[in-house]
Order: structure tokens, then sequence, then C-alpha cells
């Protein structure tokens, strides 16, 4: 049973998996969401075959918590923190929060490299080709970086020591084991973090795909 939160918005619902960082997808009915992240199982299963998790044959969904959404959410976030992210990581966890991230990285890294430059245009993304898609993610990342206490001067997209620099200093934080956290302290939770980091390189290298 793939345990599941529900982030409802005016326009916009996102089902998140989660225990499985990176699975997310929304529509715009709670069932719409359920049903894309069932559609999207087969294409993030390799991702969690990189870090050697045993990914569920048979899909089956358990909503243990629905969330109030925002603007964010209508925008096209999964931006609500569950009660579940609040709960402390011990080593085991933390490493295989981390490992689904780099593993994230990798599948948007190699998307990339194997995409044309120019993408078919359309009302996903906007008309974004393979370059501004990337330096949007890696931009992106200088933010989430923020957002766990991760300080260093945001790389361009294009110059990798920079940006490996920034990954590795993220990876870090996240496979360090963390105490549990109140809705009152600032800053994002290790696994509120992994879950959307791994979400938006994900979504971003799958639109690459399809565009391509």
């Amino acid at each position: 049973m793939v345990t599941v939160s529900i982030e409802t918005g005016s326009k916009r619902v996102f089902a998140c998996a989660l225990d499985w960082p990176g699975w997310c997808r929304s529509g715009k009915t709670e069932e719409a969401a359920l049903e894309a992240l069932a559609e999207y199982a087969p294409r993030f299963a390799p991702v969690a075959a990189r870090v050697g998790a045993r990914f569920p044959t048979r899909i089956e969904f358990d909503v243990v918590e629905r969330l109030a959404g925002s603007g964010a959410t209508d925008f096209g976030v999964p931006g609500a923190i569950a009660d579940h992210d609040l709960v402390a990581t011990d080593r085991r966890q933390a490493k295989r929060l981390a490992d689904f991230v780099a593993a994230s990285w990798d599948v948007f890294a190699e998307v990339v490299s194997a995409a044309p430059a120019t993408l078919r245009k359309g009302p996903r993304g906007g008309g974004r080709d393979r370059d501004a898609i990337a330096a949007h993610v890696v931009d992106a990342e200088s933010a989430y970086a923020r957002k766990i206490g991760v300080r260093i001067r945001p790389p361009a997209h294009d110059d990798a020591r920079a940006v490996n620099e920034l990954r590795a200093a993220m990876l870090e934080i996240l496979r360090t084991p963390a105490v549990g956290r109140s809705r009152a302290e600032s800053g994002w939770p290790v696994r509120y973090a992994a879950r959307r980091i791994a979400w938006h390189a994900l979504d971003h290298a799958w639109e690459i795909e399809d565009k391509s």
C-alpha cells in the first residue's frame, strides 16, 4: 500500500507518495490527481530501481493526510508540508532521502543530454526550450538549498563544478539524521525538502521527454 497525501487548492490538487520522494502528480480533482499518480508509476519505477528500492508491482493508494493548498498549489507546486514530513529521520531513512534526490538529478541530467535544444511548443511549461528548463531547475535548487540551510552562491546552470558543489552540500544535509520538527520552525524539514527537490527535477525531466 502506497501512503499518499492530498493537497487541495482552489483549482488544482496534488497527490504525493509520502515514502517515495519525487512521485507526485496533480489534477483538477483528488480522483484525477490519484489517477495521474498511478499513470506515472512506470516512469517513477526506474528512479526507485536506481537506489535499490523495491517498488510496488501493484499500485494501491492509502490517503493518510489531506492538506489545504494555497496559491502555490494552483500555480503547480506541491507546497504543503504534511505531518509525515515533520517526523525525525534515522541514518537509514536520511540516506534513502538523499539517494532519491541524487537519482532524480541523474535522471534529469540524462534526459537533458539526450534531448534536442529546441523542444516542441505546447501548453505544458509554456514555450521553454531545453536549456531554459535546465537553467530554471538549477535556479530553483539554489532557492531550495537556502530552505535547508545551505548558503552557497547560486551557480550558473552550465557551470558543472559549481552545480555539483551546491548539490553535494544539499545531499550532505539530507543524509544527516534529523530530529522531529514543529510547524513553527522556519525552513523546510528534510522529508519535505527531498520530496519537493526530487519532484521538481523529475517533473521537468518528464516534461522534456514529452516535448522532445
